[in-house]
């Protein structure tokens, strides 16, 4: 379905955050107004008040817990978590219900794992309707929790980003940054978004008023060992890295982490235009070189007034 629009302004929730702070970025490069909500979304007072006084024709949802420095960090802040994945989530969303607002929420495909009927390598992907089967995180626990939830919010479009990429070394939330920061990294296929590739389009897809659950990835699959291996080939040709096994790596770790191939079709149907992961990594890879020399050749400032 579609929704009628007048003004097209959006009220983003999480603007400050990562995700947020680059759709902040691309709805001002396309002259589209936005306003950054600042009330907690659990607070549904604020929330309605902001809604009220702003009259979003959209509202997006970037807020939510993913744990600093890692998703480790819900296993043992749970209320907090809660307060935010779930309670915030639903409140918003319940509030945009009321007042017929269109909302997005930017959630997660952290919620599979790869099994008989989705097995690694195969090129057979979760679907959006397949239920989901990964516990291993509290994280991907309340996920699972707030999907359930918003089977009842028909009118909501929903985004289910995974291990999302960008072509900033310097974003400690960029995956490629996780992974070579890591001692030692599993040797897995998945899904991963690449945020330059996708956020445009979920732009494209908010302001046309779309709604449903998206798999919200670059099509295919890609392993961490690719991912090292073509850095070390564009950027930095000194890194070397290590693998251990999933079984070794859950020793280190409170949670477990979903490993997965997301099935993108709903996706591409409308958009075919998105790179296959293989592709675009090497794009990705080569700007952040890029940026790298341009960051390390700017002039100094003595030279301007």
């Amino acid at each position: 379905g579609v929704y009628n629009m007048t003004s097209g302004s959006i009220l983003l929730y999480g603007g400050s955050g990562w995700i947020g702070g680059k759709l902040v970025d691309i709805l001002a490069q396309q002259r589209i107004l936005c306003w950054k909500g600042e009330a907690r979304i659990e607070d549904r007072q604020a929330v309605e008040g902001e809604i009220l006084k702003w009259k979003p024709s959209f509202v997006i949802n970037c807020a939510g817990k993913t744990g600093r420095p890692n998703v480790d960090w819900c296993e043992t802040h749970r209320q907090e978590t809660i307060r935010s994945n779930v309670t915030g989530a639903l409140t918003l969303t319940d509030v945009c219900a009321q007042h017929g607002v269109h909302l997005t929420h930017f959630a997660t495909g952290c919620i599979y794992q790869y099994d008989d009927n989705h097995p690694a390598h195969s090129g057979i992907g979760f679907k959006e309707d397949d239920v989901p089967n990964f516990k291993g995180s509290f994280y991907s626990r309340t996920k699972v929790m707030l999907e359930d939830l918003l089977q009842a919010y028909p009118s909501i479009l929903i985004l289910r980003l995974r291990m999302p990429i960008s072509e900033h070394l310097e974003e400690p939330r960029n995956f490629i940054t996780k992974i070579t920061n890591y001692a030692k990294v599993v040797n897995v296929p998945n899904s991963v978004t690449v945020l330059p590739d996708l956020l445009p389009v979920a732009v494209d897809m908010i302001t046309r008023g779309i709604v449903g659950t998206y798999n919200f990835t670059n099509p295919g699959t890609i392993t961490h060992n690719e991912i090292l291996d073509l850095y070390t080939k564009y950027v930095d040709d000194t890194f070397t890295y290590s693998n251990f096994t999933l079984e070794e790596q859950a020793k280190v770790l409170k949670a477990e982490r979903s490993n997965n191939e997301l099935d993108v079709s709903k996706l591409t149907r409308l958009y075919p235009a998105i790179p296959h992961i293989h592709k675009s990594i090497h794009a990705i890879l080569i700007q952040m070189r890029h940026n790298l020399d341009a960051s390390r050749t700017r002039p100094t400032d003595q030279y301007s007034d």
